[in-house]
């Protein structure tokens, strides 16, 4: 009997099946399927489902499929099923050879569609969409049955068939079911089962001019494949009754089990594909792989890694009542995982040039830096160090407050890796009075390895050598919203409009790092010291690198008093 790893915790969806496989339900099988719609991007809710589905599967010893509910012709496109795979996989799942789609089964279901009108448990309705609305009555008044619900079964056979067949225009006619217009759950009064709509569908182009609803493709589908436990979240619990009946009315061997649970639903941020939607058509954001949007792309251009996501997912964990996760929990994650697997270096965001005075002209000489304190095998590297180096400007005091640790003038501090240098005097421009430049000292025998490389000084701050550091630009980003939460959910009020932060980007044109970075891969990801990590952008180019900031260092030696 295959039974769960216990690698993740025994929530009630693992219960659940646990118990399943007790009772000896479905032969012991566990089976379970990842339904995206292709009609967008997927995003980090979604990928709460694909760990879900694919990890209990996977727990188990089962089999996960990835099925394209591609029910809805007129916002569905290709370019969205390539998406889709491109991202489960990234997240590091595989459906083997179960790809599959609604559209697989066009065919299965217009013929189940036929058999429950035979059986008088569905008929066309020639109501208008309004009509439908107004019969269908409020969560405390019953409907009214439609004036077309007893139309004999060869008239709605007949119908049917010339809906298949083109003969009517759109919203024409529908094919319902017929179930009960008095019944406390609206999902059950004679829902919609097929409606026209003539547009061309990506795959099966104008073979079909009518198209299965969600609520009565999803079970059938769910049967059709052997699903054994149909995983979705909490907005279909009020749907199971109609998933269930579906299924017992259409007489499938297979009848799923739907189990519910809630959503992932991420601070600060849009959640909603159709707010994700018009976010990019409006150009508030740079696309759907902006490093500010929760897509799975954005989030792996910003440098989020698919262990990072794998591991909060878990950490998020199932539930039963919809809640709202902070977003330190996913920033917590990646740093994390960064914190073990990301090469340090240096790099600085704000320059300040500092001329060392006693240090020879034109002379260059190694230092030996440590690419990763968490991981030994990384190993070190050589940084070149000279006369004219940059600091972050916040890294230097004119007047100086109290406990200040860093560079100020007659004081010490340590560069990393290098030499103690003390600072002996500023230069000023002349029109700003603005700090253009530190003039400084440094002791030849502080250097790590001399006499005095023990000598402790207070401060130690990063630098990069003006000769040899190359230029870059790095994005800074905050979150996507200022608002605390987002519902996330797509049946959201259409003028409630996501309140942006105008601070979500902020792009630093002239920053340099060291050297090395000129020749790493796109999507490389680092820890730049005491800054926070980073990720190489796709924009880089041989003339300047672009760096996403992934997450800021949560220490609080990394956060800089303001003057």
């Amino acid at each position: 009997m295959a039974t769960s790893d216990h690698h993740s915790p025994v929530d009630f969806i693992r219960a659940k099946i646990l118990a399943d496989q007790e009772a000896q339900r479905f032969g012991q099988r566990v089976h379970t399927r990842f339904p995206p719609e292709p009609n967008g991007h997927l995003h980090i809710g979604h990928a709460k489902s694909i760990c879900l589905n694919f990890g209990i599967a996977r727990e188990f010893g089962g089999l996960c499929n990835l099925r394209l509910d591609d029910t809805n012709p007129t916002k569905e496109h290709l370019n969205y099923v390539q998406s889709i795979q491109e991202d489960v996989r990234w997240l590091g799942f595989d459906w083997d050879d179960r790809l599959y789609f609604a559209s697989d089964y066009f065919e299965a279901l217009y013929q189940s569609a036929v058999r429950l009108i035979q059986k008088g448990k569905a008929y066309v309705d020639s109501l208008t969409a309004e009509e439908i609305r107004s019969y269908r009555g409020t969560l405390t008044t019953p409907g009214m049955e439609s004036p077309y619900r007893d139309r004999s079964l060869d008239e709605s056979l007949d119908l049917f068939a010339r809906m298949r067949g083109g003969d009517f225009e759109d919203g024409a006619h529908v094919l319902r079911a017929k179930i009960d217009m008095a019944s406390p759950n609206i999902n059950m009064r004679d829902p919609a089962l097929y409606r026209i709509r003539k547009a061309t569908h990506y795959r099966t182009g104008d073979a079909w001019c009518i198209y299965p609803t969600y609520d009565f493709a999803h079970p059938l589908s769910d049967a059709f494949e052997g699903i054994t436990h149909s995983l979705c979240t909490l907005e279909f619990e009020d749907h199971r009754p109609l998933y269930d009946w579906v299924m017992r009315e259409c007489e499938v061997s297979c009848h799923s089990q739907q189990i519910e649970f809630a959503r992932l639903n991420l601070a600060h941020t849009v959640m909603s594909k159709r707010k994700l939607l018009q976010l990019v058509e409006e150009g508030q954001v740079q696309g759907w792989d902006d490093p500010r949007m929760p897509t799975i792309k954005g989030l792996r251009r910003r440098g989020y890694t698919p262990e990072a996501i794998r591991n909060f997912c878990e950490r998020v964990g199932v539930a039963k009542r919809d809640s709202v996760i902070e977003m330190g929990l996913l920033e917590h994650a990646i740093r994390e995982d960064l914190n073990r697997s990301a090469p340090r270096v240096m790099a600085v965001l704000h320059p300040l040039k500092v001329i060392i005075e006693n240090y020879p002209e034109g002379q260059t000489e190694d230092v030996e830096a440590v690419n990763n304190p968490e991981d030994e095998s990384q190993g070190t590297r050589q940084l070149s160090f000279s006369r004219e180096i940059y600091i972050e400007q916040d890294d230097f005091r004119e007047n100086p407050p109290k406990k200040f640790f860093r560079l100020s003038p007659g004081q010490e501090v340590r560069l990393r890796y290098a030499y103690i240098i003390r600072c002996i005097g500023v230069e000023k421009d002349a029109h700003t009075g603005m700090i253009s430049a530190i003039r400084c000292t440094f002791d030849p025998e502080s250097k790590r390895g001399g006499t005095q490389s023990a000598r402790k000084v207070k401060g130690t701050i990063h630098w990069v050598s003006i000769p040899h550091a190359v230029p870059a630009e790095v994005r800074l980003y905050e979150t996507l919203l200022l608002s605390s939460s987002s519902s996330g959910v797509d049946c959201e009020p259409q003028d409630s409009q996501p309140v942006l932060n105008p601070q979500s980007l902020q792009v630093l044109p002239m920053c340099w790092v060291e050297p090395g970075l000129r020749s790493v891969a796109i999507g490389s990801r680092f820890q730049f010291e005491r800054q926070g990590y980073f990720c190489l952008d796709p924009d880089s180019s041989a003339e300047k690198l672009v760096f996403n900031r992934t997450v800021p260092l949560r220490d609080s030696w990394a956060k800089i008093e303001k003057p």
